[in-house]
């Protein structure tokens, strides 16, 4: 990824970040990985659309916290969910990139059922009915599909969870 150039990139209508790392030695990629391909975008008129992080949802009106923030949130996942704060805030300090940051339930759940019915929140923290923030890989997977055939946030920080 890191040898791509803006030639590779040319002809497309839609480029996919979804570059992790787990561990202190990869964590980086994720804030790294964002940032070329973003700067690689600028001045096109191709959409960047990031597999985002749930840490950097807003717990709060005035959007000062966040749930990373939270004396609960697992220090396992700080690293992970700081990279992917930072690359948000990379994103949102573009003006020449059309971009979506699309961000999971807080409970990302690998083997989760596909139940079809998804809640749309946005930058804020937010629970289901059953007072869960869960989503399923499955579920995600089509809402981000979706919004990648049929875009409606450019420019936005959007988030999913299950119904």
């Amino acid at each position: 990824m890191f040898d791509l150039n803006k030639d590779d990139l040319a002809g497309f209508d839609v480029v996919v970040d979804a570059l992790g790392g787990w561990t202190p030695e990869t964590v980086d990629v994720i804030e790294d990985g964002e940032k070329k391909l973003a700067d690689l975008l600028q001045g096109t008129n191709i959409r960047l659309v990031v597999v985002g992080g749930a840490g950097s949802l807003y717990t709060d009106a005035a959007h000062t916290k966040t749930l990373m923030d939270g004396e609960d949130f697992p220090e396992i996942f700080v690293p992970v969910a700081t990279a992917h704060a930072k690359a948000l805030a990379d994103l949102r300090k573009r003006k020449d990139l059309n971009w979506t940051y699309i961000s999971p339930a807080a409970d990302f759940q690998a083997d989760g059922e596909r139940t079809g019915k998804v809640i749309e929140a946005g930058e804020d923290f937010t629970l289901n009915r059953k007072g869960q923030s869960v989503i399923s890989y499955a579920d995600y997977a089509d809402v981000f599909v979706n919004e990648v055939l049929n875009p409606t946030h450019n420019k936005e920080r959007i988030s999913f969870l299950q119904a």
